[in-house]
């Protein structure tokens, strides 16, 4: 089975390289072929110039940079353009979700399922590393308003960084998605609800990183800009919309 897995980094320079060894270590143990595709998204620091230097010794890795800073959903959605494998998933440049939840992923993926996301909600979550209380609490704040706004309470954590799509897939949700932000998660999720694909949600190994570049207030702002965005062009457009009418089923011949 063809991979390519996607890390979406902005002023990474000190951690991308240690998150690309981990995944080729893990990956090189597997029979997948695959490519790590990092898309530096506008840094300011050097994280192109350590990654373009990775690529020099490591193989099936490449380097695309977006022109300016536009976004983690940009990143992605750049990284998609480029991709060459059959999945597609992106995980985030801190390394906070364990790779090892890959092979459960295969599974769900061989199974019939054409997306694979990591749920930290689940019982068979291992969280090493707590959040902080603050955070806790405005993401149970953000799961709440996500159930009753957009519709999504099958799945509780949109924003655990560690997702896998079919590419044929991923790239017709990305032909109506519009969200640049961190808040793409949500939409895609959205789109890919309504359009009844098979979703399934695993447990992951996961740790907090302490040095977060979430801003609490201006981003919790940015947020609620973009997901009144994903609900004007995607939720109030359906007729009669009810958020419990959804269906996460895929479509049946």
């Amino acid at each position: 089975m063809n991979l390519t897995i996607i890390i979406p980094a902005y002023n990474e320079e000190l951690r991308v390289v240690s998150t690309i060894d981990s995944v080729r270590q893990f990956l090189d143990d597997r029979s997948w072929t695959y490519e790590i595709i990092v898309v530096d998204d506008g840094s300011k620091d050097e994280t192109a110039q350590r990654v373009e230097q990775a690529c020099t010794t490591r193989q099936h890795l490449r380097l695309v940079c977006a022109e300016s800073n536009q976004g983690k959903g940009a990143a992605v959605r750049l990284g998609v353009e480029h991709a060459h494998g059959d999945i597609v998933g992106f995980i985030d440049a801190d390394d906070k979700t364990d790779i090892s939840g890959l092979d459960e992923v295969f599974r769900h993926l061989d199974d019939g399922a054409q997306i694979v996301i990591g749920d930290r909600t689940l019982a068979d979550t291992a969280i090493h590393v707590q959040r902080r209380a603050y955070r806790e609490l405005g993401s149970r704040l953000f799961r709440r308003l996500l159930r009753w706004w957009m519709g999504l309470g099958d799945y509780p954590d949109t924003q655990c960084g560690f997702k896998f799509y079919r590419t044929n897939v991923l790239r017709g949700l990305y032909q109506r998605a519009r969200i640049d932000g961190y808040m793409f998660d949500v939409e895609l999720l959205v789109l890919a609800h309504q359009a009844r694909y098979r979703i399934d949600r695993i447990g992951v190994t996961w740790r907090d990183d302490p040095d977060s570049r979430f801003l609490p207030l201006s981003g919790s702002w940015r947020n609620i800009r973009e997901l009144l965005r994903i609900r004007r062009l995607h939720v109030d457009e359906l007729p009669d919309h009810d958020p419990s009418s959804f269906d996460s089923r895929p479509p049946t011949n």
